[in-house]
């Protein structure tokens, strides 16, 4: 308000203005606010540096950081200066002189507004869009690096004869700055526009010409610009057709050129091409003509063209060529994609053959001795018996074994045997007392392998363990037991400072240790204990007194995170499994070289195709990057990772991958030589799952190599669902150590079977040998069975064994009670024609917290059978006994010694018992079922006293591993009934009180 006079002049009071003790205050949090997050992001650089230089992998991180530093800086300045320029042109380029109008009035008050910020306001939008296309280029360094490191495939595309690397290489980078060149135009012909009008070059309302000369001609520049890089996307699609998805009816994701694409969309794009360079000249020419109308005409015919050429003649072709005999002019083009899809995923190579899916031999039981020759039949299933290895091994509370176990190999005696394996992990759920020390401190790492034989079970259906107790001892010798790197370690740990560690328990108390090893990042350094304060959000790690001289926090712990962390150009299985290489514990994990840029090849998403009943059950199993589309697959990385030390070293596998040789360019001395690979880990390595189950789902199709019968989808196959559970889930592979017809020795393999599409009979089985560093190593075998004749599936196997009335009646009796029946996986063997299907079962019950093997089913030819043991089975199908000798801990139950009468009378004794029991507990008698198990456990606690009296006579004793009366069960006379053998051990029997069907389910049906 001016000053109207009547009063003395002076200063104006300031209204408002904070004291100069506020605006000090005020500017020392705003400080100390940009301090703290520098020092917060200054702490997540710090950390991830020292972590990499911790695993000796710093180059890594170097070669990221500095590819991602430069495309930001590259290309957010490329964009800064692009819309930059183009501002300061068309400020440039304004009129001298604005029209008199109101628009023009209007837009004075902007300008003046703005006049004394111009500056500014340009450096901010430069800045702005600069750091948005910084960071956006940045996400690119890895198609920066494979352009820029990419080697030949050596392979050309059949449609224009380029090397595949040009498209798994080259072509993403190029579309990338097709992109961002569209991104820089569209942006500065926005901002162009805005300036021109702000500043009257442009005009909407006012009178006169709607553009001055000046903006014309630099607006039809910057749009010849934008449609000279359409005619570059045109170029580039020609190309794109060969890596483009489409549907198909042939198959999902189908890739490459089809008849339409080749003989509509193709020319289609090389005339549009030529069309959009001539409307670009147009535009360009009005710098000279200083007139749109041939421009604007120019661009109205690209676009009628791309409406008619680019879509309408392709759906014309489409539907009066194609159509009216489409396996005939589409059948060329699926040849190539068979071609290339099977060569993308490495199954070119697989051999197909026919099998009958039945037996020709008239008698089976010259079969009887075949069985073992042809496989090493797993009755342990790694994915049930977890809690069984929790519970007779877990030790303490504080250790824990992972949901699904592992399959390995492990010599014995000169022969390999088939090993389940899992280690006893930190389990931080069970430790009693929860707080920052014992969490972070004192329970640092688990202790000790378990392993226990695949292939038997003691006479109570225990796993007959090979490494057991703690400390671990048994067949694996001498290694280091300290587990401080595994699957389920996802906390991190500060070890080697004074503090000291809960190494494990026995019977003589608490033993404990410190960390000897060179792995983490030592906290000694302030800056790095504030770094990692801050990182984790953990402030103790700041000023505890349990950090000192030598402490080391280890972090990023599970094997899958370390590899993927150190290789992040790898894509990870979902299975990394433990083994006892050379005295330590390593974690073994296989890695995947991919591409979805394979011409003609289909794609896949690898989460969709390596799920099955596993994976759903546990997310620990998945494959890492779920969600990544890929067309090329190859296991060209066999990565270690140390339980101890946390040591990670990269393998080359494949050698002849061109992905992996690029990144290998692109990181060097990241990878060791596969030469390198000692033969002590060689014999632990094996086939991986994700990529066989990648494998098998494109098999399921791509297994005939004829276009005419992939198009009609005669031979579709589909992977079965699980049988042994409700899920609908597919059903895993598995590992098994057998023979397939053209073998001449058992291999160690991977499995599967097929059936028909939307059928539950077999249409075919799969094996790939998995054995590392053997010839055949890799190879796929498929035995197809005719289509003219029906040979079960697993789930009418499945089926079959519920059905039959005495397994059924079995099954319904080890089900009473509280007891719980899990069937174990269901083995597929090929014996002779015909196929051999093994499933264990498993009881859960009668006061036990964990499956015991009870049973095998078996069957084969039409004969089934439901006995104690995989021998008994196997007999009752093959009507014979194996001539094979059998080891004393195979699992079948020791025969009664009959050298001595008191003995004999025993375990007549103890037969009566059992018979007497059998009948009471068909008429529901429970006290006589009672009276009869007492009497039963009398009879064995007589035989066991009496072959312990009687040193020279050659007692059966027990069973390796059982430690109870297994030996001199009446259980071990085989019997023609499915439940026709007693309980094999005292331990095991229920109580006389009969308690609902607690009883016989305990007893009869329990142990037999």
């Amino acid at each position: 308000m001016p000053d109207r006079g009547g009063g003395p002049t002076g200063p104006r009071m300031r209204v408002g203005r904070p004291s100069r003790r506020v605006r000090t205050l005020l500017m020392t949090l705003g400080v100390l606010a940009v301090l703290g997050m520098a020092f917060t992001m200054f702490a997540g650089f710090w950390t991830d540096w020292l972590w990499y230089r911790s695993v000796k992998y710093s180059s890594v991180f170097t070669t990221t950081l500095s590819t991602k530093i430069g495309l930001f800086f590259v290309f957010g300045l490329l964009m800064a200066l692009a819309v930059g320029f183009n501002i300061w042109l068309a400020h440039r380029l304004r009129p001298p002189l604005s029209a008199m109008s109101m628009e023009q009035q209007s837009l004075d008050r902007y300008r003046m507004g703005i006049a004394p910020y111009k500056k500014w306001l340009l450096l901010s939008i430069t800045a702005l869009v600069g750091l948005i296309a910084g960071a956006s280029a940045s996400s690119q360094w890895r198609t920066w690096l494979m352009w820029v490191n990419g080697v030949p495939f050596h392979q050309k595309d059949p449609q224009f004869h380029l090397d595949v690397s040009f498209y798994a290489f080259d072509l993403p980078w190029y579309r990338f700055l097709l992109g961002f060149g569209f991104a820089a135009t569209i942006l500065s012909l926005i901002a162009a526009a805005l300036t021109h009008y702000l500043y009257g070059g442009l005009r909407v309302t006012s009178p006169g010409a709607r553009a001055t000369a000046a903006a014309t001609g630099h607006l039809s520049v910057l749009l010849g610009v934008f449609v000279a890089l359409k005619a570059v996307a045109y170029w580039l699609d020609r190309y794109g057709l060969a890596v483009k998805s489409s549907d198909f009816k042939a198959t999902d994701n189908w890739t490459g050129l089809r008849y339409v694409d080749a003989n509509a969309y193709l020319p289609a794009k090389t005339i549009l091409f030529c069309i959009a360079v001539i409307c670009a000249l147009l535009f360009f020419a009005t710098l000279w003509r200083r007139t749109w109308q041939l421009p604007v005409i120019g661009f109205g015919l690209m676009v009628l063209s791309a409406i008619l050429i680019g879509g309408l003649y392709p759906a014309i072709v489409q539907k009066f060529q194609v159509q009216p005999n489409e396996q005939a002019k589409e059948a060329p083009y699926v040849q190539k994609n068979l071609k290339a899809t099977r060569e993308a995923y490495g199954i070119d190579d697989t051999q197909v053959s026919e099998y009958t899916g039945t037996s020709t031999t008239q008698d089976k039981s010259t079969l009887r001795d075949d069985v073992s020759k042809t496989a090493s039949i797993r009755v342990l299933d790694p994915n049930i018996v977890s809690p069984t290895f929790q519970q007779l091994q877990q030790m303490r509370k504080y250790y824990a074994f992972p949901t699904n176990l592992d399959v390995d190999r492990y010599n014995q005696n000169g022969t390999d045997q088939d090993t389940v394996i899992g280690l006893r992990e930190l389990n931080l759920a069970g430790v009693d007392k929860q707080n920052w020390i014992n969490n972070h401190f004192r329970y640092t790492h688990g202790y000790g392998v378990v392993a226990a034989k695949g292939t038997t079970a003691d006479a109570e259906g225990r796993p007959l363990f090979t490494e057991s107790d703690l400390p671990s001892k048994g067949d694996l010798g001498s290694y280091q037991q300290r587990v401080y790197y595994g699957e389920k370690t996802t906390t991190y740990s500060i070890v080697g400072g004074p503090q000291k560690e809960i190494d494990y328990s026995d019977d003589n108390g608490e033993k404990t240790t410190s960390y000897q090893g060179k792995s983490g990042v030592n906290l000694s350094n302030p800056l790095n204990r504030a770094a990692y304060a801050v990182a984790f959000g953990e402030p103790q790690i700041l000023y505890s007194g349990a950090i000192g001289d030598g402490s080391r926090i280890l972090y990023n712990r599970t094997p899958k995170d370390r590899v993927e962390a150190v290789a992040p150009w790898l894509t990870i299985d979902g299975d990394a499994y433990p083994a006892v290489v050379d005295g330590r514990i390593q974690w073994i994990v296989d890695a995947y070289t991919t591409t979805n840029g394979y011409p003609y090849a289909s794609r896949t998403t690898l989460g969709d195709t390596t799920a099955d009943s596993l994976t759903a059950a546990n997310d620990n199993r998945a494959v890492v990057a779920q969600q990544n589309q890929v067309n090329y697959i190859r296991n060209s990385v066999k990565a270690t990772v140390d339980a101890y030390s946390g040591e990670v070293k990269l393998y080359q596998w494949d050698t002849q991958d061109p992905v992996l040789k690029t990144w290998m360019k692109a990181f060097p001395h990241t990878v060791e030589s596969k030469s390198d690979i000692s033969p002590s880990l060689m014999a632990h390595l094996r086939y991986p799952q994700d990529l066989f189950k990648v494998q098998r789902e494109l098999l399921s199709r791509y297994h005939v190599k004829d276009a005419q019968t992939f198009l009609s989808g005669s031979e579709v196959w589909q992977v079965p669902d699980d049988p042994t559970n409700k899920s609908g889930d597919a059903v895993p592979p598995y590992y098994l150590s057998m023979k397939m017809p053209d073998q001449q020795a058992q291999a160690f393999s991977l499995t599967t079977t097929f059936t028909p599409n939307g059928r539950d009979n077999l249409s075919a089985f799969m094996a790939v040998d998995s054995e590392a560093g053997t010839q055949d190593y890799g190879k796929i075998r498929i035995l197809k069975l005719p289509t003219s004749t029906t040979v079960d599936g697993p789930k009418q196997v499945q089926s079959q064994f519920n059905s039959e009335q005495n397994i059924a009646e079995s099954i319904r009796l080890l089900r009473g009670g509280d007891s719980e029946v899990e069937y174990g996986n269901l083995l597929t063997v090929p014996l002779d024609g015909g196929l051999l299907y093994v499933e264990p079962v498993y009881v859960r019950g009668g006061g036990l917290k964990y499956p015991l093997l009870r049973k095998i089913l078996v069957t084969y030819g039409g004969n089934t059978a439901f006995e104690d043991t995989l021998d008994q089975a196997l007999d009752k199908v093959f009507g014979a006994e194996s001539s094979t000798p059998r080891p004393p801990d195979s699992g079948t139950k020791p025969p009664p010694s009959t050298g001595n009468a008191t003995v004999q009378q025993a375990l007549q004794d103890a037969q009566k018992a059992f018979d007497a029991g059998q009948d009471a507990l068909k008429k529901g008698d429970w006290e006589a079922y009672g009276k009869a198990q007492k009497d039963l456990q009398d009879a064995l606690q007589r035989a066991e006293d009496a072959q312990a009296a009687d040193k020279g006579s050659g007692g059966a004793g027990s069973s390796a591993g059982s430690g109870d009366k297994a030996s001199s069960s009446p259980s071990s006379t085989p019997s023609s009934s499915p439940s026709s053998t007693p309980s094999s051990s005292p331990s095991s029997r229920p109580s006389s009180t009969p308690t609902g069907s607690a009883g016989p389910t305990a007893g009869a049906g329990a142990d037999g």
